[in-house]
């Protein structure tokens, strides 16, 4: 079970990724994670994240090569079936964890 538990910024990436579609690419992920989060976020944070994730077995990824236009290849990443089963397990035990706190919470 270590090597499924995530990081809660290892979770956060993952969730980006899932609410962009099928396939993110890096700067897609951090425009995302500070417009859900509020928070700045160094794009070296989620390289490593993006990088350990594919070697947890979590992210594919495939480069796409610059067209005519020039530029440079990007790097996109999808979550495989592993991470869809990771983040389905992570968020029935968030929410076992949820149950009932609401009304402590309102109290405090």
């Amino acid at each position: 079970m270590a090597k499924r538990a995530l990081g809660e910024f290892e979770h956060q990436v993952l969730l980006c990724i899932l609410r962009n579609g099928s396939e993110s690419y890096s700067v897609e992920i951090v425009l995302e994670l500070e417009a859900r989060t509020g928070k700045e976020v160094a794009t070296a944070a989620v390289f490593v994240a993006l990088q350990r994730l594919r070697e947890k077995g979590l992210l594919a990824d495939r480069v796409v090569e610059p067209g005519d236009e020039g530029g440079h290849a990007r790097r996109y990443f999808r979550l495989t079936p592993l991470a869809l089963e990771v983040l389905a397990e992570s968020r029935q035990q968030y929410l076992s964890l949820w149950d009932g706190v609401e009304a402590l919470l309102d109290e405090a």
